[in-house]
């Protein structure tokens, strides 16, 4: 027995490899096509809602298939979805390098987002295949840790590659990375299948695509064309009749993508809130401050990939001190702990200068970058604790889609929310000006300050940074809210250890504890 443990993970080594450069692509994508946003606007030029879909337009797609990719990989073979999707993933990023207008990069960011959850879906799926006990363990903690790099290092690798090569550069190394993922990957990952599996919920996926496709597509275009006008009010109105829809679709379907069942658990719930706190209080925050950092501190994109080192590097070490801690404290206490730490650090940046650099912003993104990674460190493990055994992989498959789906409706709200405080304390200096003043706002919620200064020439460069300033203050109250709303719903639903014999679901189900699977 202890044989095969021992050969397992060298016999695996090579595919682990694969799915974690696969893995690492992925944060690597979305954190550079931040980065990047300014300098592919300047080249390509776009408004301001085209060059928010470079970042949204890849979250949206990821984060609506994955659960659809996970079960095409269970029916279709892991490896075979794997492959198929690393291989579309290098050729749209190459495409993407090559794009020659901002609506073809945008088109080709959707695809790489299908691309990517079909790699993680069928990578992980397969990786849980190719190792057993503390070894599967072991290999999808190193997966986790490569993610961490990713977001990590992303922006400051970024900002080195747009430096040295210019942005295009940033999806060309998606390309090398896909193919040494190939090369490691052919002839050593075994092709498994679920002979069980139901097949693809083909009009649940259908209805969740285009429920979040067209609440983005209306928060985006929102502050361009106004939130009363008839495209944005007909967009936000789909949504709602999609999400109805969907709902309606998952209760009557034999085998649902999304089991509503499992709503039923209040932790369960209370763990669906863990990403939703953490989209508000950090991952938006990979995407603003570099556009706050080369647009309005104007640093350099190698500069700005440094001073985000701060938010991001906690990530390697926090998330594995909180897995200790959570033997003697309940994982929910320890979260809300975290993004009350995480609040602190938030309030603190919303009062920092724009214009500032150095150990000003440094610290403020350190203080929330540890206190994001307590309930980072734990949010995957309770995914599966709070469930019975038998529906994990259901779990599991909710939780990832809440989590990227979540991230991609965060940014696409959080950036319409500026571009209306900036419009709002704009117009209160040049109320004349109407239509300049909304298009100059835009401008100024990507960082534009430039270009929101050629819109309104007769405000002076200050009073534009001030602007954004008085914008980014108010959001961060409003992040902060969110952040602190959050801590309180996960301190009630997850404040204590769940019990042995608890009957959660009146059925004889328990929860189970979740300080072991966060061990784990």
């Amino acid at each position: 027995m202890s044989t095969v443990q021992a050969e397992k993970p060298t016999g695996g080594m090579p595919v682990l490899m694969a799915v974690c450069l696969a893995a690492l692509a992925l944060p690597l994508g979305f954190a550079g096509g931040a980065v990047a946003t300014p300098a592919i606007g300047g080249d390509l030029g776009g408004g301001p809602a085209a060059l928010n879909w470079i970042t949204n337009a890849f979250m949206l797609t990821f984060g609506s298939s994955l659960m659809a990719a996970g079960a095409l990989a269970d029916q279709f073979g892991r490896k075979r979805l794997f492959m198929m999707g690393i291989v579309a993933f290098a050729s749209l990023s190459l495409a993407s390098g090559l794009a020659p207008s901002i609506l073809v990069l945008d088109l080709l960011r959707a695809g790489q987002g299908f691309a990517a959850a079909a790699a993680l879906a069928g990578g992980t799926a397969a990786l849980a295949q190719e190792f057993e006990g503390q070894a599967q363990t072991w290999a999808f903690s190193l997966l986790g840790t490569t993610l961490g790099v990713g977001l990590a290092f992303g922006p400051l690798l970024a900002g080195v590659l747009i430096a040295a090569f210019g942005w295009r550069a940033i999806f060309l190394s998606g390309t090398i990375i896909g193919l040494l993922a190939l090369l490691l990957t052919a002839g050593r990952m075994r092709e498994s299948r679920d002979p069980d599996a139901a097949g693809l919920d083909r009009a649940g996926a259908l209805v969740f695509t285009a429920m979040l496709g067209l609440f983005t597509y209306g928060v985006i275009e929102a502050p361009g064309i106004g939130w009363s006008h008839p495209v944005v009010m007909a967009s936000l109105a789909g949504s709602v009749v999609m999400l109805a829809a969907f709902i309606l679709v998952e209760a009557r379907s034999k085998r649902p993508m999304l089991d509503l069942s499992l709503f039923r658990y209040p932790r369960f719930v209370g763990v669906q809130v863990l990403p939703v706190a953490t989209c508000y209080c950090y991952v938006v925050l990979l995407v603003l401050l570099p556009l706050r950092f080369i647009g309005v501190a104007g640093l350099g994109e190698v500069d700005a990939g440094l001073l985000l080192v701060a938010l991001s590097a906690p990530m390697l070490v926090v998330p594995i001190a909180a897995s200790y801690l959570v033997r003697w404290l309940p994982a929910g206490i320890l979260s809300a702990a975290g993004l009350l730490v995480a609040a602190t650090g938030l309030v603190w940046l919303g009062r920092v200068d724009p214009a500032s650099g150095g150990f000003d912003v440094i610290l403020p993104m350190l203080v929330i970058g540890i206190g994001t990674g307590l309930p980072w460190g734990l949010m995957d493990g309770l995914s599966v604790s709070v469930v019975p055994k038998e529906r994990a992989g259901m779990a599991t498959g909710i939780f990832s889609t809440t989590r990227v789906a979540g991230e991609g409706v965060a940014l696409a709200i959080v950036n319409a929310v500026l571009a209306a405080l900036a419009k709002a304390r704009l117009a209160a200096m040049v109320p004349q000006h109407g239509q300049d003043v909304s298009a100059a706002a835009q401008r100024l919620a990507i960082g534009d300050v430039r270009g929101a200064s050629s819109i309104l020439p007769t405000l002076t460069v200050s009073e534009i940074h001030e602007s954004y300033a008085a914008a980014f203050r108010h959001l961060s109250t409003a992040l902060v809210t969110i952040t602190l709303l959050s801590a309180l719903v996960i301190l009630v639903l997850l404040g204590r250890r769940g019990s042995q014999t608890e009957d959660t679901d009146g059925e004889g189900s328990p929860d189970r504890e979740p300080a072991r699977s966060a061990e784990v």
